[in-house]
Order: structure tokens, then C-alpha cells, then sequence
């Protein structure tokens, strides 16, 4: 139940959110189908995954696009287990998209109450394409909310913001530079903890379908200790609208994750095209 709420009109929000959500995606459907959408269409895909940076650019508008994976973390001896890490993401005009993150299913993951088994919460945001500046900088800005779907020991149990702010940079034809801000606001046995996070990445184009790249990330709660994350990883593109992706990783924190490992698989479709 959210804190200082009935459990009743609690357990109606998640109803409510999707209905906005559909509402939303209906009405920014029929804004794309007013955009003169598929002229990008042919455009190679970029993901948000596997990194913890976010891409800088939007989707093509009217593209439909959705970034699925599993993940294996070590931590204090103990394994752990989260998929299918569903991303949904709609372009809604040549600089927007919608993005809906579908709940994860966790299997043996640490919470305040010890290991735990169920689904996580649901996250509703979009993001807005700034760049590319002057300085041939890529940049977006990212808000979004999670709504507390979970299963009571994953579940935050809270409305929880976050905003991103994703960037990225060509060195030459086959290097990028890349690295990403970002604000969240976690609710943790009932009480917000403010986090900031950021990461930055090299990536190396090694053929036209294959990239190799290495990231490290970094997140601040306001209370607990820092968590630093060195990953490597590669992905391939078998066409120009799917991405297959490979990384692990390891911690460099006391409380950051002993060990990681993933895998993933991403697709692109054109679903609305300008007459």
C-alpha cells in the first residue's frame, strides 16, 4: 500500500496510469501521423541498452522500438537474475518519444528484507532531443516516473521521478565518446533517497555492424555508499533495425555489485508513415 494512502484508491493508480498511458499514446499517435514521419526510417538503430547511458538521440518519429535482455548480478556470493528488461519506445514527432519500461522480473534480489522473488515496478517517461549544439554535442533530456506495481518486497512503493540527461560526441569515424547526468529520487523504506549518477563511454566501431566499447558508471545516494561500475560489452547489428548486445562487469565499491553479466536483443519497426 503507498504510504498515507487508502489501499483501496492505491491499488486503482496502476488502472489509472495505463489508462493515461493509452490516452497518450493515442493522441501523440495521431500527432505523428500530422508529422511527416518515415523520412529517417532507413536509419541504422540506437539503443539505450546494454549501458547504463542512455542514447542521446530519439527514435525516428513514428517508429516503434523495443529493447528486451537478462541480467545476472553477483553480489556478497549470492546470484541474482532480472529479465526481460522491456523498454517500449514510441517517436512521436522528429525530436520526441514516449517511452514506457515494462516491469522486470527478479529473481533472488537483495531488498532491505533479504532475497527476494517478483516483479518490479512500471516507469512512464519521454525524452526530448536538444542537440545536436554547436560543438557537434548529441543531448537529450530524459523525466520519467516509476508507479508502484511490484511485488510487495521489489516494489518501492512510491511514485519515484527521475530526469537524465544523456550526451554524445563523434571523435572520428569510429569513435564515440558518450555519458549521461542523472537525478533520481528512489523511495527506500519510506523515505526518498536522493542519487545522483554519472557515466561516460568509449565506444570503437570495429566493422560497419560491430561495436566494442568499455563505461564506467557512478551513483551517490544521499544515504549509502557510493557505487562504481566498470562494464564492457559489444553489440552487433545483423540489419540496420536489430542489435544483439553482450556485456559484463565488475564493481570497484564495496557497494556496488560484485559481478555483472547480460545479453540482449533489440528491434525496430516503422508502424506510421507520412502519406
Amino acid at each position: 500500500m503507498i504510504l498515507g494512502m487508502p489501499r483501496s484508491a492505491a491499488a486503482l493508480l496502476p488502472c489509472v496510469a495505463m489508462a493515461l498511458l493509452f490516452c497518450a499514446m493515442g493522441g501523440l499517435a495521431l500527432n505523428a501521423r500530422a508529422q511527416k514521419c518515415g523520412s529517417d526510417a532507413q536509419s541504422s538503430i540506437a539503443t539505450d541498452r546494454p549501458q547504463v547511458t542512455s542514447s542521446s538521440i530519439v527514435v525516428p518519429c513514428g517508429s516503434l522500438q523495443f529493447e528486451n535482455g537478462m541480467e545476472g548480478t553477483a553480489s556478497g556470493g549470492q546470484w541474482g537474475l532480472d529479465l526481460p528488461e522491456t523498454a517500449v519506445r514510441f517517436g512521436v514527432a522528429h525530436r520526441t518519444e514516449l517511452r514506457l519500461a515494462v516491469p522486470d522480473y527478479f529473481y533472488n534480489a537483495a531488498t532491505a528484507s533479504g532475497f527476494a522473488n517478483g516483479a518490479g515496478d512500471l516507469s512512464l517517461g519521454f525524452k526530448e532531443q536538444l542537440g545536436p549544439t554547436r560543438g557537434k554535442f548529441d543531448v537529450s533530456l530524459i523525466p520519467s516516473v516509476s508507479f508502484p506495481t511490484g511485488a510487495d518486497l521489489i516494489s518501492s512503493h512510491g511514485y519515484d521521478p527521475t530526469v537524465q540527461l544523456p550526451w554524445s560526441r563523434g571523435l572520428s569515424q569510429n569513435w564515440t565518446i558518450a555519458g549521461m547526468f542523472s537525478l533520481m529520487w528512489p523511495t527506500e523504506e519510506g523515505r526518498r533517497n536522493l542519487t545522483g549518477q554519472s557515466s561516460m563511454y568509449f565506444d570503437r566501431q570495429l566493422t560497419r555492424p560491430l561495436d566494442a566499447w568499455v563505461e564506467y558508471s557512478g551513483s551517490f545516494p544521499q544515504r549509502g555508499g557510493p557505487q562504481h561500475l566498470i562494464d564492457f560489452g559489444m553489440s552487433y547489428k545483423p540489419s540496420p533495425h536489430q542489435q544483439l548486445d553482450f556485456h559484463c562487469g565488475f564493481g570497484l565499491s564495496a557497494a556496488a555489485a560484485d559481478h555483472v553479466i547480460g545479453a540482449g536483443y533489440s528491434v525496430r519497426f516503422q508502424v506510421i508513415r507520412s502519406k
